[in-house]
């Protein structure tokens, strides 16, 4: 049943585009101008395409780019989904399959995130080296073998080449970089101090309420996958400032740019 409405969601794509695209983009709270820098060649409205959800949170515009970045053909999400606007595990990652079976090869994700690291500022970029999913695993039910393995390995969910690339592309151009473990949770609600505290212990350096999911899926599907988190806000004993969407979005503005740098010359380098 999964795998028809994929096929049928990027039929309907691959009718209303010209080129294949072999690079997808994910696009984070705050971070929708990421978009900007690919030479748009279509653009479809969510709400256009048959089986395709609609993003309700604020920051992210539901529209699917298509077009070239870094001589490269791109598909780029302005607007993700996430479990806690009540969409199925299925729901959240179906764009990921769609992705796949368009032809995507490898996944640019982005987040903003809650720093849990003492060693974070707001506005810092964390490459994502690993995670811990505390969200439902989206492969849980009957495995379809046409998407992929029943038990995929996730010791390199996270490409070590591509981290390798953006490592370099940052230093090429003065821009600071930490590296560290994501946390995905459910949300909607920001965390606690002892929430922070306790994901802090068990690894974390930073939280937020998406890519995890999306993640798995794209392991699941074969892809090579890379992943930044926008700081957005920290957590210190010493700084318990109160975390809000609209810091979330200022943050994006303020650091996007480099984001933005890097995405583009590492596409250039894949």
């Amino acid at each position: 049943m999964m795998y028809n409405k994929i096929k049928a969601t990027a039929d309907y794509i691959s009718k209303e585009i010209n080129n294949k695209p072999i690079i997808g983009i994910v696009c984070g709270s705050g971070l929708a101008n990421i978009v900007n820098i690919i030479q748009k060649e279509k653009v479809l409205d969510y709400s256009d395409i048959p089986n395709f959800p609609i993003s309700t949170v604020e920051g992210h515009k539901s529209k699917l780019i298509f077009g070239t970045l870094g001589n490269k053909q791109v598909i780029a999400m302005q607007g993700r989904f996430h479990f806690y606007e009540g969409y199925t595990m299925e729901e959240v990652t179906f764009a990921i399959r769609v992705m796949k079976e368009l032809g995507v090869e490898k996944l640019i994700l982005t987040n903003a995130a809650g720093g849990v690291n003492i060693n974070f500022n707001v506005g810092d970029i964390m490459i994502i080296e690993d995670h811990i999913n505390l969200l439902p695993n989206p492969l849980i039910g009957k495995n379809d073998q046409r998407l992929g393995i029943r038990f995929p390995a996730m010791n390199k969910a996270y490409s070590p080449s591509l981290i390798a690339k953006a490592e370099l592309i940052a230093k090429e151009n003065n821009i600071k970089l930490q590296k560290g473990v994501y946390l995905g949770n459910t949300g909607p609600t920001f965390e606690t101090p002892s929430e922070y505290k306790f994901y802090h212990s068990i690894g974390a350096d930073a939280v937020g309420m998406s890519t995890t999911p999306e993640v798995i899926v794209g392991v699941h599907s074969s892809m090579e996958v890379f992943a930044m988190s926008l700081i957005s806000n920290v957590f210190r004993d010493d700084l318990r400032q109160e975390a809000t969407m609209k810091e979330v979005l200022e943050a994006g503005l303020e650091t996007e740019g480099k984001m933005m740098l890097i995405v583009e010359k590492l596409i250039e380098r894949i």
